[in-house]
């Protein structure tokens, strides 16, 4: 393929600290020789080792199944690893930057505890006992295929970086985002969870902030299907419990009955 430009956000050397969250920078431009299948993460080690050592850059697998490489490439949120050279135009600079909905450590790398943070506050597993004296249960095949989509999630947050509720209105603390949301579904969708979740999904997830434009589902590495098999059926869920009139008179008739 020949020699090819990479422009990499580089962060000011006054903010090159864990310290100084979101510090500034600019793009600095590069040129390496890209071989063969190559991907972009090799012709970032490529100039990490030639012309910028002191690069920070996040990855561990380089398999696309760690998610700790995750960038914006042209603009668009991607693996490093798992994005080829040969897909990209290569007649312009490659711009290669940090995801911008979380706050920037040094160069490529993003601090990402915040979805962690997010994940601890859902409710966990909580199973209905057990179906055999042995404790064991009965599970349908179908409910079980339906919940092992979202075990694939890899948690490289690019569906978090594509939202605009978060990416582009940062509204960290009352939307915990696609990721979080995903998780939700695996456990309320679980065939052997009985835990409630419906009310933290409206009120502490801010689940009615979502306008399903399905953004997160074309960027996710796993093609987890995100908004029709996640989002919209806790969606659902939500309504359901409480924008649905004849259950509203159910609850209100047995709150009657109960006082």
């Amino acid at each position: 393929m020949g020699e090819v430009t990479f422009k990499i956000w580089r962060t000011n050397p006054s903010t090159d600290n864990v310290e100084s969250l979101g510090g500034t920078g600019q793009f600095q431009e590069y040129r390496t020789d890209i071989s063969e299948g190559m991907v972009v993460l090799d012709a970032v080690h490529q100039i990490q080792e030639t012309d910028a050592t002191d690069l920070a850059v996040r990855w561990n697998c380089k398999a696309g199944k760690c998610g700790s490489c995750s960038a914006e490439i042209n603009g668009h949120p991607k693996l490093l690893c798992m994005t080829r050279m040969s897909d990209l135009p290569v007649d312009k600079p490659v711009t290669i930057e940090p995801m911008k909905c979380f706050p920037s450590i040094k160069d490529l790398v993003t601090d990402v505890s915040w979805n962690y943070k997010a994940k601890k506050q859902i409710k966990k597993f909580k199973p209905r006992k057990p179906d055999h004296p042995d404790g064991t249960w009965n599970m349908a095949q179908e409910d079980i295929d339906r919940v092992q989509e979202f075990r694939k999630c890899i948690e490289c947050f690019l569906c978090q970086d594509v939202c605009h509720v978060l990416r582009e209105h940062s509204m960290h603390d009352q939307f915990a985002g696609p990721r979080n949301l995903v998780y939700n579904a695996s456990l309320e969708m679980h065939p052997l969870d009985i835990e409630d979740r419906r009310e933290d999904l409206k009120k502490q997830d801010g689940i009615g902030l979502c306008n399903i434009t399905k953004c997160c589902t074309n960027v996710c590495p796993e093609n987890i299907t995100i908004t029709d098999n996640a989002i919209i059926p806790l969606k659902e869920r939500v309504a359901d419990r409480f924008y649905d009139p004849i259950f509203r008179l159910f609850r209100l008739h047995k709150k009657e009955r109960q006082s």
